[in-house]
């Protein structure tokens, strides 16, 4: 007999992995996680039955939401991450020697300890000194931080459930707060490709433009995430991602990516006609 997940990405369509057993199944205080093993992603985490990340294709997410920001501002030396439990963030951003402290405000426990067990392909960098591990909520963890980061990342679940309030109008501006004066706030933005998703899409962009003087938005092709046309926000107080990308800087770093390159980052913000549609109706 074959058994396959299948989420639902629209009321009309779903994707269907075949799973060769199921790795873990539980519940903690916050939603349901369960690790499967599939004979074409490899291991994969949903939570309450949304696929979060897969072995296969991870590398594309992760490499986009840190490398992106990291090769346009010049000093970042403290950095805030919101969510991220599976520690892919925590193990690109540890690659860079400068980066001092790393603040990972995690909800939910259960999730770093699950993927520390069964995804140490994402979950490696755990130990590194530099990281201090917060289990609390990033809305309320934010809200009391002011002028202490270069770089806030938010690698959130979708904007329901736990992952709700990293969305809202009142984080991002204290987010802005939490921020340096040249800081930069990178967030996942969810897909612009189906209504549903095009909707969250436009409010956190809205929400992001009454915050910040910058805000832009760059896209990667995701294949397990709904569409598999995936948006990330860039909010800057001063820097631009595209005018003050370094490349130079950058590649004389010598870091291996399987994805990223900074030819890519420049075109990855040229964005579809109907997704700049999308967001300037809302800008």
């Amino acid at each position: 007999m074959e058994f396959w997940f299948s989420e639902n990405h629209t009321p009309n369509v779903q994707i269907s992995i075949r799973v060769d057993k199921q790795l873990y199944s539980g519940k903690s205080e916050f939603q349901r996680i369960d690790v499967f093993d599939s004979p074409e992603f490899g291991r994969f985490l949903t939570l309450d039955g949304y696929m979060m990340l897969t072995e296969k294709d991870e590398f594309i997410y992760h490499e986009m939401i840190t490398h992106v920001p990291m090769a346009v501002h010049p000093n970042v030396k403290k950095v805030l991450v919101i969510g991220a439990g599976d520690g892919g963030v925590v193990r690109e951003l540890v690659r860079y020697p400068e980066i001092e402290k790393i603040d990972m405000v995690e909800i939910d426990p259960l999730v770093v300890e699950v993927c520390k067990k069964y995804l140490p392909q994402t979950a490696c960098r755990f130990d590194d000194p530099r990281l201090t591990i917060h289990y609390e909520d990033g809305l309320r963890f934010v809200r009391f931080k002011e002028n202490e980061y270069d770089l806030i990342i938010v690698d959130s679940t979708d904007p329901f459930g736990p992952g709700e309030g990293l969305f809202t109008k009142e984080f991002y501006g204290n987010c802005f707060k939490a921020l340096k004066d040249d800081g930069i706030l990178i967030n996942q933005h969810e897909s612009p490709f189906y209504s549903e998703d095009a909707a969250a899409c436009q409010r956190a962009h809205k929400n992001i433009v009454e915050t910040f003087p910058l805000a832009k938005v760059y896209q990667a092709h995701i294949p397990t995430y709904p569409s598999g046309h995936w948006l990330f926000g860039f909010a800057s107080k001063k820097y631009h991602p595209l005018k003050d990308l370094n490349e130079t800087r950058w590649n004389m770093r010598s870091l291996t990516c399987r994805y990223y390159t900074t030819t890519l980052h420049k075109g990855a913000f040229y964005i579809p006609a109907y997704v700049e549609a999308l967001l300037k109706n809302v800008e």
